[in-house]
C-alpha cells in the first residue's frame, strides 16, 4: 500500500455517510408555495381565508351633546380646518334656530378617547351663510360633502328632479376665528350624474394638487359603466375627468391625500336589494370577517391611490368596521387621526354617532 493508496474500509465508510446524506436530503419537504403560506379566500360573496380569520375594527363612540346629538341632524361630511373638525349636517338650518356647521377641536377629541374626559363634547356652532339654494337648486336635497383648501371652503349639493338627479358644487370662504362659513352667492357649478340612480350623486369631495375632484356615489360593475371622477379648478371650471375604479356598494366620503397621494373612502351597503353585489372583488380577494360574515350590510374604508392616470385601489387590505347587530350605521363622515386611525359619522341612521376607528384591529 502506497502512501496516497485510501483502505478499502475507509472507502465503504465514506461511501454510506454519501448514501445517508442524499437520504435525507430526499425525505425533507419542500418550502411551502406563496398559496400555502398565505391561504386566500374562497372567491364568493362573504367568503372568509381558511387560516387566520380576517381582522375587524372596533369603533370608539364619542359621545355628543347639543343639537349634533340629536338624529335629525343628519350628518353628511367631515373635515379639519387647521386643528378643528368642523361637521357637515345635510340641512344646516335643521335645528330651526339659523344655518349652522358645527366645530371641534382636535385637542378634545384626543383628550376624551385618552380618557383623560368623560363628559359628553359640546360642538360649537358656526354661523353658515348661503343663498336661498331652495331656490336656486331646482330639487335641492341638501349638502353632501366639504373640503378646505386654506380658508376656501367647498362643498357639493345634491338634488333629485323630474329628470333624475343632480349634483353640484359650490365655494366659500371660513373666517380665520370660526365666525362664519360665507358661501358665494353665485349659481352653483352643475355635475350630471353618472347612471340613472335614486339618490345617487357627488358624496365626496378631494382636493389635490389645486384641482377639485368631485367622486360619485355609485360605482358597482352593474350600477356604472364608467365610473370617473369630475375634476374642476378652485374657480369651478370644469377639467375633464380621471377614471375611478369599479367597486361595489356606496361611496359616501373620502379623507384628505396624504403624502403618497393615498386616501381612504367610506365604502358602505345598508343591505337592501338595491345595494346588493353579484360578486364583491374585495371580498374575493380578502375575505369577510366574522361579522361581515354573518351580516348583508357592510361597513368598511377601501384605500385609493391617485396618479396622473387615475384614481385605482391601492391594493391594500380594507378596514372592515366590527357590526354590532343587525341593524347597520350608515357613515356619512371620516377624517384621518393623526396615523392613529379615522374619526366617523352616521348620518339619522340609526342616530347620529361620532366615532374613531383605530388601525388597531379588534380583539376576537
Amino acid at each position: 500500500m502506497t502512501q496516497f493508496q485510501t483502505p478499502k474500509r475507509l472507502t465503504r465508510i465514506v461511501l454510506f455517510m454519501l448514501l445517508a446524506i442524499l437520504l435525507a436530503a430526499c425525505e425533507r419537504p419542500s418550502p411551502p408555495s406563496i398559496t400555502e403560506q398565505a391561504p386566500v379566500a374562497e372567491s364568493q360573496p362573504g367568503a372568509t381565508p381558511n387560516a387566520t380569520p380576517v381582522p375587524e375594527h372596533r369603533i370608539t363612540p364619542i359621545d355628543l351633546e347639543g343639537p349634533l346629538a340629536n338624529k335629525d341632524a343628519e350628518i353628511s361630511g367631515l373635515a379639519w380646518y387647521e386643528d378643528n373638525l368642523i361637521i357637515l349636517p345635510q340641512h344646516p338650518s335643521f335645528n330651526n334656530e339659523g344655518s349652522f356647521l358645527y366645530t371641534l377641536p382636535k385637542s378634545d377629541i384626543e383628550t376624551f378617547l385618552e380618557g383623560e374626559a368623560h363628559e359628553a363634547l359640546l360642538p360649537q356652532p358656526v354661523p353658515f351663510s348661503i343663498p336661498n339654494f331652495a331656490e336656486m337648486v331646482d330639487g335641492f336635497e341638501g349638502f353632501e360633502s366639504i373640503a378646505f383648501d386654506g380658508q376656501d371652503v367647498y362643498l357639493t349639493i345634491e338634488a333629485g328632479t323630474k329628470d333624475g338627479m343632480r349634483g353640484y358644487l359650490v365655494q366659500g370662504e371660513i373666517m380665520l376665528d370660526l365666525s362664519e362659513i360665507l358661501i358665494d352667492t353665485g349659481m352653483p357649478k352643475e355635475i350630471l350624474p353618472q347612471a340613472d340612480l335614486e339618490n345617487q350623486t357627488y358624496e365626496a369631495l378631494l382636493i389635490a394638487d389645486g384641482k377639485l375632484l368631485t367622486i360619485y356615489e355609485a360605482n358597482g360593475q352593474d350600477k356604472n359603466d364608467f365610473p370617473r371622477a369630475f375634476r374642476f379648478d378652485k374657480d369651478l371650471a370644469p377639467q375633464g375627468t380621471l377614471p375611478f375604479p369599479h367597486v361595489e356598494y356606496r361611496i359616501t366620503d373620502v379623507t384628505e391625500l396624504d403624502s403618497n397621494g393615498r386616501f381612504w373612502a367610506i365604502n358602505y351597503s345598508s343591505g337592501s336589494e338595491k345595494f346588493q353585489a353579484e360578486s364583491d372583488p374585495v371580498v374575493d380577494q380578502f375575505g369577510a370577517g366574522p361579522t361581515h360574515s354573518q351580516y348583508e350590510h357592510v361597513e368598511r374604508l377601501l384605500e385609493f391611490q391617485l396618479s396622473e392616470s387615475g384614481i385605482a385601489l391601492s391594493g391594500a387590505a380594507p378596514i372592515q368596521l366590527q357590526l354590532l347587530d343587525e341593524e347597520p350605521r350608515k357613515w356619512e363622515g371620516i377624517v384621518r387621526l393623526d396615523g392613529r386611525g379615522f374619526l366617523l359619522a352616521t348620518d339619522k341612521s340609526p342616530q347620529t354617532i361620532l366615532a374613531f376607528a383605530s388601525t388597531d384591529v379588534a380583539n376576537p
